[in-house]
């Protein structure tokens, strides 16, 4: 392996776009400001520490924007200011994204939580309520062992092992929901009971208990036979019990979601829902916003300077218009800014990214958005291009979802925070969106 190819591989890898970075990571960016000034720590972490009763809030934004680097940011904060947090991230063991149910939330909220708290409160109400269903569930355990007979720490591990079947096994997933779902209310009240005991016996200099469940944005949208989605099933008929446990709570959830006919519904139930938008790289009008170009050519350099100090991201590529290019496809999208930065890495054998490289990590990732996109949809995405807004419809809530439609925030003159969309930027390239457009505004100048 020459030196050239070792520093071009830590190159490729220091753009892994699928790590979420630790608190306090050096290759960090602050993007606040170009961010419409989100703070999770202001927005979530007040909300938290001033507040005298228990919290139950929600955070969205778009999937691979960086949500959960500002939840671990969010975590390290509250742990600074007393409180005993215990976050997980729901798709890596708990749920399936593709088909998720209140039932696998609350079993894996309840697995976490007693992991994390066994050495700090009896589990006594917990392996009790366990011990009540052991009938039904022992065969979802895959074991024939009478429950009394193990200690608790096997009891506990069976626990973990009937909640992990919930991801790893489909064919066990419905049956578990359908001997638990009875039962959640008593599930609950002996959560809280192992909570309520957890609570008054936290590690020195802990005073708060903080349940943060990411990823959970995640689940994928489904049409039920009423028309209703199963988004509304979890975050709505079920809001009571997401919101009973007796400590604060933090839910990811969809950015569709909330741009849906319930949307007053759920301000009413868990309060303003925090949203991270978009880094702004344009503005409305279309314009380059310098600003953000310049924010993200810092996230690319941060990792770039992780490696060795010495090394310069504009460097990297023939000229500074293509790395600006690169920085304006990207949308503002954390996820698609890194990969198309590894896709081009990809392409070139050296350690300069070359125009054609650049343009094939582009068109290779435009395709994946050509698939993504309906037929019927093409004419929605005009129309969002065109007048920057979306409309209260269940296929602008499905490109929101699919990060084919993009929410991006700035505060106005008088501080007040504007809210506007756009197309992902790839896609202004697909002949398909260039027909409709054409067709439907065609005087306008793209």
């Amino acid at each position: 392996m020459t030196q050239d190819f070792a520093l071009l591989k830590r190159i490729y890898n220091v753009f892994d776009p699928f790590r979420p970075l630790p608190a306090g990571d050096p290759k960090y960016v602050d993007c606040q400001a170009v961010r419409g000034d989100s703070d999770i720590l202001v927005e979530i972490g007040k909300e938290i520490l001033l507040s005298d009763r228990m919290t139950c809030q929600l955070y969205a934004g778009h999937r691979g924007a960086g949500k959960s680097t500002e939840l671990l940011r969010l975590r390290k904060y509250l742990d600074e200011e007393g409180c005993f947090v215990v976050y997980f991230a729901a798709d890596e063991a708990d749920i399936q994204p593709e088909d998720a149910q209140y039932t696998d939330i609350l079993l894996a909220c309840t697995r976490h939580l007693l992991e994390a708290l066994k050495d700090n409160a009896s589990p006594d109400s917990l392996l009790k309520w366990l011990n009540n269903r052991w009938q039904d569930l022992k065969d979802l355990a895959l074991t024939e062992v009478s429950l009394d007979k193990l200690t608790i720490e096997a009891q506990i591990s069976l626990f973990a092992k009937i909640t992990a079947n919930l991801r790893a096994e489909p064919s066990q997933r419905q049956k578990i929901r359908e001997r638990v779902n009875p039962h959640t209310i008593t599930l609950i009240e002996a959560l809280n009971d192992f909570i309520k005991d957890a609570k008054n016996n936290l590690p020195p200099g802990y005073s708060q208990l903080v349940l943060i469940a990411d990823n959970l944005d995640r689940i994928v949208p489904i049409a039920q036979e009423d028309g209703r989605s199963n988004h509304e099933q979890i975050f709505l008929d079920r809001s009571e019990q997401l919101q009973a446990l007796d400590c604060h709570l933090v839910y990811t959830v969809p950015i569709s979601l909330l741009y849906s006919n319930r949307a007053v519904d759920i301000t009413n139930i868990y309060g303003n829902a925090q949203v991270l938008p978009m880094i702004m790289v344009q503005t409305p009008d279309n314009q380059s916003y310098q600003n953000g170009i310049n924010k993200v050519m810092e996230v690319l350099q941060k990792r770039l300077s992780s490696i060795n100090a010495s090394l310069s991201i504009v460097d990297m590529f023939e000229q500074r218009e293509a790395l600006e290019q690169l920085c304006l496809m990207s949308g503002g999208h954390v996820r698609n800014l890194l990969l198309l930065m590894k896709e081009a890495i990809k392409y070139t054998n050296a350690n300069t990214i070359s125009n054609r490289a650049l343009e094939r990590s582009i068109s290779e990732l435009r395709n994946t958005y050509r698939n993504t996109v309906f037929a019927n949809e093409w004419e929605a995405l005009a129309k969002v291009y065109h007048s920057k807004q979306i409309e209260n419809e269940p296929l602008y809530r499905g490109l929101l979802f699919n990060r084919c439609i993009l929410e991006y925030r700035y505060l106005d003159d008088q501080g007040s925070s504007k809210v506007w969309y756009d197309i992902h930027p790839l896609i202004k390239g697909i002949k398909e969106f260039k027909d409709i457009y054409n067709l439907l505004y065609p005087s306008e100048d793209k």
